[in-house]
C-alpha cells in the first residue's frame, strides 16, 4: 500500500526555485534516506509533506488511513512534566481507557442489578481494547525507549524544561517512535546521540513496522537502516535502490556514463563536421546532398546533446604541517579527573605516536571533551601527568564552535587571525571553503552551523599544526563536506586525535580506536568495524576459563582452548533452552490470565482485575527481558561457533 504520493512538487523562495517537479512515493514499511547538501530543501520538503508550508506547485497525497509522525531537527519544549511523563503523554488514549475502567469498577460496586450486565459488558470491551492496543506494556515501552536513547534512571524524573537541547530532542524522538504513526519523518535523528543510542535507534527502526523517511548525514546509519535513497541535487530529485554506499556507487557510474556519452557525442559531431567540410570542398551535386544529409545528422545529435550537470560546490583544502621531532606525541601517565562525585578519569595511561590516527570513543558525558581540554592546557588534571612531546604543535577544533567572534564579518574573522595574509589570499582561502561573493561580509553571528564549522576548519587548516585535536568535526557538515574533510585528513602527514560518533568517518581514517570507559583507556588497533568485532569477541569470552598449567605445550594449549570453547557452547545452548522454557511458561500463564479476565464474574471484581492486570504487566516486562537476553545469548553462541 502506498502511504505517501508526491507529484510535481515545487517550492520557491522569492525569485529562487528551491526545487521543482519532485515525484516519489513511499510504501508501507519502506525505510528511505533523503540526502543532499545543506540548503537544498530537505527540511522544507518535510514541512510541505506535513502541511506546515504551502507548495508553489504539485501535490502531496497521504493515504486515507496513514498517520504521520514528524520529528524536527530543532526541538523546543519547556514542559513542567518529567521526561518519563512527557513520553507517556503520547499514550493519552490508553490512559483514558484506564481511567474509564477505574470509574466503571467503582460504578459496578454500587450499581443496581438491572445495570450490572451492561456495565460488565462495557468493562470487558474496554479491557479487551486496552490489551489489544498495548495498554499493559506502554509504561515499560516508554521507559525502555528513554533508557535506550541514553537517559539514566535519575533523568527520567527530571522536568523537560531543565533538560539540555539534545535531551529534549531525545524525548521528542521517543514520543514520535512510540506514537504508532504509520509514516515517520525523521530530520537528523542521530544528532545529540552517542554511538550506543544510535545503534539502539537503528535496531528500533529496522524492527518496527512503520515506514520512515530519514534526513541524515550519518552514512553508517543510512547504510544500516535505509533500503532506498532519494537525493535532492540542483533542484531536482533522483531515486536509487539501496543504502548510501550503494547509492554512491550507482551515482558514480551514472555520472561516468553521462560524461562519456557527452564526450563521444561531441567527438561524433566533430567527425561529421569534418565530412561536411570535405564534401563542400568538392562542391558537386552529390557532395552537396551528402553534406546536407550530414548536417541533419548533426542537428539530431545536437538536439539530444545534454551536458552533465556539475555537482554542488565542494570544499577543496589540505592540511600542511611541519614534522614533529618526537615519536611520542602525547604521553599520559596516571591521570585523574573528577567533578564532585563523578569520576571521569582514574589513573589512566595513554600513549599516542607520531602519524597515528586515533579516535576516542565513549558515551556522552564520560569526559572525552574534558580530556581534550587537558591536552590543550585549558583544564588541569587532578593528578598524574599529561604532556605533549617536543616539537608538537597542537590545533584544536571545538565542537561548540565557540572560538569565533560573533560581531566580526567572515573576512575579518580570518584576517585578524592571520594578518600577514594578503586580501587576495584571504578571499581565495575563503572561496575554497565556499564563502564566495558577498558571503565573506556576513557577520559570524548570522552564519549557519555548517558555515561556522567550515570557517573553524579553515582557521585550523591555516594554523600549520602537526597535531590535530578534533572534537566532533563532522557535526554540522553535509555529506560532501564530510567527504572533503576525510580526503584532507587522509593526506595529512601529522598526527590525528579525534572524538567522533561518525562511524563511517572513523572507518575511513582510524588506525586505532580508544574506548574511554570506567575512567580508563582501552585501545584497539584498527577501524571502527574491527573495534566492534573485537568488543563482541571479548564479551563472548567473558566466561571464566580454567587456569592453564605452567609451560603448557602448544598442543595442550590448543586442546584446552577447544575444551573451553565446547564448554562455553554447552553453557550458551543450555541458557537458551532455559530462556525458551521460562518464556513458554510465562506465555501459558498470560493466556490463562487473559481467559480469566474474560469471565464475567472476574470482570465485576475490580480488585481481582487489578491483581491480574498487574501480574500480566509483570509477565510482559519479563518476556521482553527474556527476548533481549535470548538475542544476546544467540549472538554469543554464533560468535563462539565461528
Amino acid at each position: 500500500m502506498i502511504l505517501l504520493s508526491v507529484h510535481q512538487l515545487t517550492k520557491n523562495f522569492g525569485a529562487r526555485t528551491l526545487f521543482s517537479g519532485l515525484d516519489f512515493e513511499i510504501g508501507e514499511g519502506e525505510r528511505v534516506g533523503l540526502i543532499g547538501v545543506n540548503g537544498c530543501g530537505k527540511s522544507t520538503l518535510f514541512k510541505l509533506i506535513t502541511g506546515e508550508l504551502p507548495a508553489d506547485g504539485g501535490t502531496v497525497s497521504l493515504a486515507k488511513l496513514a498517520t504521520l509522525g514528524y520529528m524536527q531537527q530543532h526541538v523546543s519544549n519547556d514542559s513542567e512534566r518529567s521526561a518519563y511523563d512527557e513520553v507517556l503523554s503520547v499514550f493519552a488514549p490508553l490512559m483514558e481507557i484506564e481511567n474509564k475502567l477505574a470509574a466503571l469498577a467503582c460504578e459496578i460496586e454500587s450499581c443496581p442489578a438491572s445495570r450490572l450486565e451492561g456495565l460488565v459488558r462495557q468493562q470487558h470491551a474496554l479491557s479487551e481494547r486496552l490489551e489489544r492496543e498495548g495498554g499493559y506494556t506502554y509504561k515499560s515501552r516508554a521507559r525502555s525507549a528513554l533508557l535506550g536513547l541514553g537517559f539514566t534512571e535519575e533523568m527520567l524524573s527530571r522536568p523537560v524544561r531543565l533538560l539540555s537541547g539534545g535531551e529534549k530532542a531525545k524525548v521528542a524522538l521517543c514520543r514520535m517512535l512510540l506514537s504508532g504513526a504509520s509514516l515517520l519523518l525523521l530530520d537528523e535523528p542521530t544528532n545529540h546521540l552517542d554511538i550506543a543510542a544510535v545503534e539502539w535507534l537503528e535496531d528500533y527502526l529496522i524492527g518496527c513496522k512503520s515506514a520512515a523517511v530519514v534526513i541524515s548525514h550519518d552514512r553508517y546509519f543510512l547504510d544500516r537502516v535505509t533500503t532506498r535513497t532519494l537525493e535532492i541535487e540542483n533542484g531536482r530529485l533522483q531515486g536509487y535502490t539501496g543504502g548510501y554506499t550503494v547509492y554512491l556507487e550507482k551515482k558514480k557510474k551514472e555520472r561516468e556514463f553521462a560524461e562519456r556519452h557527452y564526450r563521444n557525442t561531441l567527438k561524433e559531431i566533430k567527425r561529421i563536421e569534418g565530412i561536411v567540410a570535405q564534401q563542400r570542398q568538392w562542391n558537386r551535386e552529390r557532395n552537396i546532398r551528402t553534406a546536407e544529409s550530414k548536417l541533419k545528422e548533426i542537428a539530431r545529435l545536437e538536439a539530444t546533446l545534454e551536458k552533465p550537470e556539475a555537482g554542488p560546490d565542494a570544499l577543496r583544502f589540505r592540511f600542511d604541517a611541519p614534522e614533529a621531532v618526537t615519536n611520542d606525541v602525547v604521553t599520559v601517565r596516571g591521570i585523574t579527573k573528577r567533578y564532585g562525585e563523578k569520576v571521569l578519569l582514574n589513573g589512566a595511561d595513554l600513549l599516542v605516536k607520531k602519524s597515528e590516527r586515533v579516535f576516542l570513543l565513549g558515551p556522552n558525558g564520560c569526559g572525552k571533551t574534558t580530556f581534550f581540554k587537558m591536552l590543550t592546557g585549558t583544564v588541569a588534571p587532578d593528578g598524574g601527568e599529561c604532556a605533549l612531546g617536543p616539537g608538537v604543535t597542537p590545533g584544536y577544533y571545538d565542537q561548540t564552535l565557540s572560538g569565533l567572534s560573533e560581531s566580526k564579518t567572515v573576512i575579518d574573522e580570518l584576517w585578524d587571525h592571520y594578518p600577514r595574509m594578503t586580501q587576495s589570499a584571504v578571499r581565495t582561502a575563503l572561496g575554497r571553503f565556499l564563502f564566495k561573493g558577498d558571503d565573506v561580509f556576513k557577520r559570524v553571528g548570522e552564519l549557519s552551523g555548517g558555515e561556522r564549522a567550515r570557517l573553524c576548519l579553515l582557521e585550523l587548516m591555516l594554523s600549520g599544526a602537526n597535531f590535530l585535536l578534533l572534537d566532533e568535526p563532522t557535526n554540522h557538515l553535509d555529506i560532501s563536506s564530510r567527504e572533503a574533510l576525510e580526503t584532507a585528513l587522509s593526506e595529512f602527514t601529522g598526527t590525528l586525535f579525534v572524538i567522533s560518533h561518525d562511524r563511517y568517518f572513523i572507518n575511513r581514517l582510524a588506525t586505532r580506536v580508544v574506548q574511554m570507559e570506567a575512567g580508563r583507556f582501552e585501545s584497539y588497533e584498527g577501524d571502527y568495524d574491527f573495534y566492534l568485532a573485537e568488543r563482541k569477541r571479548l564479551e563472548a569470552l567473558k566466561a571464566p576459563a580454567a587456569a592453564a598449567p605452567p609451560r603448557e605445550s602448544a598442543g595442550a594449549a590448543a586442546h584446552a582452548a577447544e575444551k573451553n570453547r565446547r564448554a562455553e557452547l554447552r553453557r550458551l545452548r543450555a541458557r537458551l533452552g532455559e530462556i525458551e522454557r521460562e518464556n513458554a511458561k510465562l506465555t501459558e500463564r498470560a493466556r490463562a490470565i487473559t481467559e480469566e479476565l474474560s469471565q464475567e464474574s472476574v470482570a465485576a471484581d475490580y480488585v481481582r482485575v487489578g491483581e491480574l492486570t498487574q501480574e500480566l504487566d509483570g509477565i510482559r516486562a519479563r518476556t521482553d527481558e527474556l527476548a533481549e537476553e535470548w538475542m544476546e545469548q544467540a549472538e554469543l553462541l554464533e560468535s563462539a561457533e565461528d
